[in-house]
């Protein structure tokens, strides 16, 4: 279970958003940054990947075999902490193993929690290290989305939709999906 997630920078700036959007300098910063933050949101949900790198903390049961980290791309794990109650213990690498694929995703190995029975997970997972990191055509397609959001959000108040993702869009964020198949690694 996710806890917490660094909020970090938007790979697309208002600033660049309100000049995609055709807006004045001073007119809707609120709401051009609401559209961004709903545009990474939809983007990283599409593709599965978090854009730019930040703190990830996670909570999970201890178990045997390999745990895997639900958000990607994984950058680092930082730290393992071995939850008992109320009490914490960081745990020594040595008591830990994380092994991260070439397409982020990551799995843990707990071999010597101590009385732990819950873990805290502390890594660092995103496809870039800042907004100049992101690949173009996730950028072009974030454009496009706020600009779709823009357009919609008449349409969302009197109930309709807004928040899909055109065939465009999804066509520039296609190479970047992950899709997942539920599947448990165990070893």
């Amino acid at each position: 279970m996710i806890v917490g997630i660094d909020k970090g920078t938007a790979p697309l700036g208002v600033a660049e958003a309100k000049a995609w959007l055709r807006l004045g300098a001073s007119q809707d910063d609120a709401l051009v940054a609401g559209l961004v933050r709903s545009a990474v949101d939809l983007c990283e949900a599409f593709t599965g990947q978090m854009l730019i790198a930040r703190m990830v903390t996670e909570e999970m049961p201890i178990r045997a075999g390999a745990i895997r980290l639900a958000k990607a791309p994984v950058v680092a794990v930082e730290t393992v902490t071995g939850l008992a109650g109320d009490d914490e213990t960081i745990l020594d690498a040595a008591a830990w193993r994380a092994e991260i694929d070439r397409d982020g995703a990551a799995r843990l190995w707990v071999g010597a929690p101590g009385a732990a029975t819950r873990l805290r997970v502390a890594y660092r997972a995103g496809l870039a290290a800042d907004a100049n990191g992101v690949p173009e055509a996730i950028r072009q397609g974030l454009a496009r989305m706020i600009q779709h959001l823009h357009i919609a959000r008449d349409r969302a108040e009197q109930g309709g939709g807004g928040r899909e993702v055109p065939a465009i869009i999804a066509a520039l964020w296609q190479p970047w999906r992950r899709i997942g198949l539920g599947v448990e690694v165990r070893r």
